[in-house]
């Protein structure tokens, strides 16, 4: 894979723009971390604009990543800019009309799409190596936060709410139990950080040659073991199974560190065994078990969860209802944020699936085109991971376990979801290349 271009300039200034841009990735990085907690508990008062907070640094990386030649538009982002200033134009002319809203949802692959090969090309491997090491020590922290919120009423200062929402920021009581956002807005983010936190931990696991400390390993673990029942989260439980998957498969794929499978195995047995023997973890694998049960049961099972939220909502995208138009309703009206901006309120105006948010603000022909985008986007980034497999690069497949749900049909309609869609696009690239130059 040839993700970077050489640069016409002297090995000193080349590294001074590397380092720029690396900081501004960096700056995303965290930024994508903290973001509620700035909204919630730091500036509550400015909640509404730090909602799209990583747009000037979104907008920073562009401008420097072309100026230095890094950044030369592929297919990809060729296709997705052509189309969302066409959805723009027609969303003023023929769909709500509404300035604020369409630049809204224009700026989601306009900005943020083109960074997935902007941190692909910037970042190398090292880096992303960094970034893992990093998670795991941000992971700690966020799941004793987790812990507190879970056990603390929603009245306490720790589960306030965004612009510092006193009713708290908890979601779907069972048993007097909250679902808990930890640092992020919403319960979503915090269930994608785990998502991408157990890929690192599994990768970490797998592959014994990189400079990880095995303490913080194991403590890493075992946090990422009780964050399961504690988030009260199907999607944290279904990411880590999935991530799991993708291990069994490398290993079967490379026979010689199935051993290493096996032992980390055990010894994810052994902290599930000492996590089991503790009150609080009794507790909140109680409620989750019951949140399990009766969501379940609600939406037909196990097999109606998959279907439904994955399958469903892609199929259902362009087997239900289509009369949306030519051009659709309109860029940003499918969005929490726009659909407040519109009506007052936070709402689903078109569809909760991203599929058919697509497909309703842009039109069945735009809308395809972008699910296209995304579809081969995913498929060529799986290829390249699983042939990297054998070369013993296990990082960008195991990546790839968390993040290409979220750029197959995560909702980039979200801030925080289209954050980690972006950032685990790049990482999974920058893994990928063979040799940095």
């Amino acid at each position: 894979m040839k993700e970077l271009v050489q640069l016409n300039s002297d090995p000193i200034e080349m590294e001074s723009r590397y380092s720029l841009l690396k900081k501004g990735i960096w700056l995303y990085f965290f930024l994508l971390i903290f973001e509620g907690a700035l909204r919630k508990w730091v500036l509550p008062e400015l909640a509404t604009p730090l909602l799209i907070v990583r747009d000037p640094i979104a907008v920073f990386m562009l401008i420097k990543s072309m100026q230095y030649g890094l950044l030369k538009p592929n297919l990809y982002v060729l296709l997705s800019w052509i189309i969302s200033f066409i959805s723009f134009y027609a969303t003023l002319l023929f769909g709500h009309g509404d300035v604020m809203v369409a630049l809204y949802g224009v700026r989601i692959l306009v900005l943020h799409f083109p960074l997935i090969f902007v941190i692909g090309k910037t970042f190398n491997r090292n880096d992303v190596i960094k970034v893992g090491q990093i998670l795991l020590w941000i992971h700690i922290g966020m799941t004793l936060l987790v812990a507190i919120q879970f056990f603390s009423p929603q009245t306490a200062w720790v589960n306030r709410g965004v612009g510092g929402d006193m009713e708290g920021s908890g979601f779907g009581a069972t048993e007097e139990f909250y679902r808990v956002p930890g640092t992020f807005s919403f319960t979503t983010g915090l269930s994608f950080f785990y998502g991408f936190v157990a890929a690192y931990i599994f990768y970490f696991w797998l592959d014994n040659r990189e400079s990880i400390s095995k303490g913080l390993l194991i403590i890493s673990t075992l946090c990422l073991l009780a964050a399961i029942p504690l988030s009260v989260s199907r999607t944290v439980f279904f990411e880590v199974i999935l991530s799991g998957v993708f291990t069994v498969l490398a290993a079967g794929r490379t026979p010689k560190v199935l051993f290493q499978v096996i032992g980390s195995l055990i010894v994810g047995i052994c902290i599930f065994w000492v996590l089991s023997n503790m009150a609080f973890f009794q507790i909140a694998t109680g409620v989750f078990s019951q949140r399990f049960t009766d969501a379940n049961s609600s939406e037909g099972g196990v097999e109606g969860v998959l279907i439904d939220r994955f399958l469903g909502g892609m199929v259902g995208a362009l087997t239900g209802d289509l009369n949306f138009g030519f051009f659709g309703k309109g860029l940003g009206m499918g969005t929490n944020a726009g659909a407040q901006l519109m009506t007052g309120k936070v709402s689903f105006l078109i569809s909760e699936g991203e599929w058919g948010r697509l497909i309703g603000e842009m039109g069945l022909f735009l809308g395809f085109m972008v699910i296209v985008i995304r579809v081969l986007l995913t498929i060529r980034l799986s290829i390249v991971s699983w042939y990297l497999v054998k070369k013993f690069n296990y990082l960008p497949w195991l990546l790839c376990s968390f993040g290409i749900i979220l750029l197959l049909q995560g909702p980039w309609g979200q801030p925080t979801t289209l954050g980690f869609s972006v950032f685990s696009g790049g990482l999974i690239l920058a893994a990928s290349r063979e040799k940095d130059e």
